[in-house]
């Protein structure tokens, strides 16, 4: 038995690393996490992007990710942005940051960008799996018969404004706006991209299509809107995500990329994610 063991390959694993602590990453500028529609995070964090903000925060970046009302229409959680951006760039010398925003996050920001007189404040702006071109699963759920929808509806609402209880909260007329047509002929044609501020994507694409696993109970959705739209995260297609300079695409699910649901051999798959992110906005000098 003991001829058999590989006393080497044992005793790397008491190999000590010159530098064991997590690579530091210098930016110009703090990130502000903007999270998307729902609240189901919420429910098991203290906000839906905090993972993100403290796995950034031991690589030496400054990150916060602050809570804004969950279920409402972009116009009110684009005010909402607004205000804890003026909050953060008080504190912060350069008075910018760099906003990675997630989701309808990015649909909020691009709206703040566009009308709220907010880019002076703003040094890069990237989106994770935004529905630039709206989702086809807003356009299923809103197909939900009346009686089915308007309760649903009320308990969104309701766990909303007990969740965040400064803002009313409007599932429906969020949801609405997230249709694809809402999004590529209304949205879109009324929201300019802003100059002189670079526009980043991330896009990602799990389950039918892909190699990359997805879960037994997104595995409705993620088909539906394969067959619609092509490979997507189980929420938004790599179609819709795409905005301004395309980085990438991922093979993280819309849950995973918040640490939700992520099992342990995918863990180190999400944290090289947003590692990479940082290093991006880092060689792009912001």
């Amino acid at each position: 038995m003991i001829d058999r063991l590989d006393t080497d390959k044992w005793l790397k694993r008491f190999e000590i690393n010159e530098f064991p602590e997590p690579e530091s990453i210098t930016l110009k500028h703090p990130v502000l996490l903007c999270h998307g529609y729902g609240a189901i995070a919420s429910l098991v964090k203290p906000s839906p992007l905090y993972d993100v903000a403290m796995l950034l925060r031991t690589h030496n970046v400054p990150a916060f990710a602050p809570n804004i009302v969950p279920y409402a229409k972009i116009e009110t959680r684009a005010e909402g942005w607004v205000q804890l951006i003026q909050e953060l760039t008080e504190e912060v010398p350069s008075g910018k940051v760099n906003i990675i925003a997630h989701s309808m996050g990015g649909l909020d920001m691009r709206y703040a960008l566009a009308k709220l007189d907010i880019a002076d404040q703003v040094a890069s702006f990237t989106t994770i799996c935004t529905p630039h071109r709206g989702t086809s699963l807003a356009e299923l759920t809103l197909k939900t018969p009346d009686a089915i929808r308007d309760k649903l509806a009320d308990f969104l609402d309701w766990m909303g404004d007990r969740i965040y209880p400064k803002t009313k909260s409007d599932s429906v007329g969020s949801a609405e706006q997230l249709t694809r047509k809402y999004v590529t002929e209304v949205f879109n044609p009324q929201v300019p991209n802003v100059p002189d501020i670079p526009y980043y994507s991330y896009s990602s694409a799990v389950g039918k299509g892909t190699n990359a696993p997805i879960r037994v109970i997104a595995r409705y959705q993620n088909k539906h809107i394969f067959d619609l739209e092509g490979i997507n995260d189980g929420m938004v297609s790599v179609a819709s995500s795409k905005w301004g300079e395309h980085i990438k695409t991922l093979n993280l699910s819309h849950l995973e990329q918040m640490n939700l649901r992520v099992k342990d051999d995918r863990q180190e798959i999400y944290q090289q994610f947003w590692i990479d992110i940082v290093k991006m906005l880092r060689e792009n000098g912001h």
